[in-house]
């Protein structure tokens, strides 16, 4: 069997969901023909931590791993916050919440961390898989960025030894949404440019998650790059089974930012719940995860305060086990210049849970064109609180959930399915 060496940076008990895009394709390699060894952190700072992933860890599976240091616990006393308290995406943030340290915190990242905050890993990773490669042979090499810290290590090891190297990107690099909220100077943006078309031109294969980005990819130059979305496990709905409620449960599991408020949301079913008072007592909003200030304040504009429940951190697999009881599963877009590729991971949970979605986001976004062609539910533009008012009314008044069909397959988005197609691109590259 060949041998892949697989280099990422969130590894079990890592919680979220940007940690199961890696394990997945771990969990499924040896199915097709691939021996995975990992390279991963010995001391990382996860936002925060969810053990129930290590059940996907395959049995004998090598990993090596690599003291890191990172400046995130620094970062924390220094703006306040506690040392266990996970640190979500200041780039979210609504900008009044953020104080001086934070500001300064979003230059030095992206004007001295390049290409992450985890970039002091770089050199000592480098050093100690250029001797475990020495003695080891491996036939190709996977990376998973962001961070991108992770892409810079398998582009040097690939570099030296001429690994055929696949680059996953989760999300880009410079087209990321949040690259212009760093506050980056010309130098800085010099080399981060740089350090990425060093990656195209390296790379034999470039993955990344949705159609739009693949194309943005290759007007800046990529090549070979092909999509591969986040998918769902299987075996994790094995005892999955969605149920009926006699209230009309509103569901978000996740960082819900200042960029994903969903305003119009809020302002519309307040209109509904005044219009329609025999709907009033069943309506209930929950949030599993970070719920910024600025919709917080949207909330309780609309009044709604008093029917929505603030769950906090959870592990995902109670995050699923409200999947079963919602009536909607909300899944608001980020409000950015490249949305219209923007693929949140657990879209596809959410699709396979046989529960309608509701989107918000652009009407070109590859998001509505998956939800909707899937008939997994309807994707409405934020400013649409028309098209959403009489969707709703319907929806609750008369159970009419529009494009919505609870049995139609969502298969070929298995976790095993899209592991079939990185275990080709591998064959690709090393025949």
């Amino acid at each position: 069997m060949k041998k892949v060496l697989v280099i990422t940076y969130h590894w079990p008990p890592s919680g979220g969901i940007t940690v199961l895009r890696c394990l997945k394709f771990v969990k499924y390699l040896r199915d097709f023909g691939w021996e995975p060894v990992v390279f991963t952190a010995e001391n990382p700072s996860y936002q925060f931590l969810d053990f129930t992933n290590e059940k996907d860890i395959p049995e004998g599976l090598e990993i090596h791993k690599v003291p890191i240091f990172e400046p995130i616990n620094l970062f924390k006393k220094l703006s306040g916050r506690k040392r266990n308290q996970a640190l979500q995406n200041i780039t979210s943030n609504s900008a009044n919440k953020r104080n001086i340290v934070d500001k300064l915190g979003m230059w030095v990242r992206g004007n001295f961390f390049i290409p992450d905050a985890r970039y002091k890993w770089i050199k000592p990773s480098v050093r100690y898989l250029e001797n475990y490669l020495k003695t080891n042979h491996i036939d190709a090499i996977i990376t998973d960025g962001p961070p991108h810290t992770n892409t810079v290590i398998g582009m040097r090891i690939s570099q030296k030894f001429n690994i055929p190297w696949l680059a996953d990107f989760q999300d880009p690099w410079t087209q990321v949404d949040y690259y212009s909220k760093l506050y980056i100077g010309k130098r800085a943006d010099k080399k981060h440019h740089q350090l990425e078309q060093e990656v195209f031109k390296t790379a034999k294969k470039i993955t990344i998650a949705s159609p739009t980005w693949k194309e943005d990819l290759e007007g800046i130059g990529a090549k070979n790059v092909d999509v591969i979305f986040y998918g769902y496990d299987e075996p994790d709905f094995s005892t999955y089974s969605a149920k009926e409620s006699s209230e009309f449960i509103f569901f978000h599991g996740g960082l819900l930012g200042e960029d994903r408020n969903p305003e119009s949301f809020f302002k519309v079913v307040r209109r509904l719940m005044n219009e329609f008072p025999e709907i009033a007592s069943k309506v209930k909003i929950k949030f599993a995860g970070e719920v910024d200030y600025a919709v917080k304040q949207a909330l309780k504009a609309a009044q709604l305060l008093e029917v929505t429940e603030f769950m906090g951190m959870i592990p995902r697999q109670k995050v699923m086990d409200e999947y079963e009881t919602a009536s909607f599963l909300l899944l608001p877009i980020n409000k950015a210049l490249n949305a219209k590729g923007r693929i949140p991971g657990k879209l596809f949970e959410m699709m396979r849970s046989g529960k309608p979605l509701l989107v918000f986001g652009p009407n070109n976004g590859d998001v509505k064109k998956i939800v909707e062609e899937k008939q997994k539910g309807q994707s409405f533009e934020y400013t649409d609180e028309d098209g959403l008012f009489d969707y709703l009314k319907k929806a609750l008044l008369e159970n009419e959930t529009g494009n919505f069909n609870q049995t139609q397959s969502v298969s070929e988005f298995s976790n095993k399915a899209i592991t079939e197609k990185i275990a080709g691109y591998l064959n690709e590259i090393t025949s």
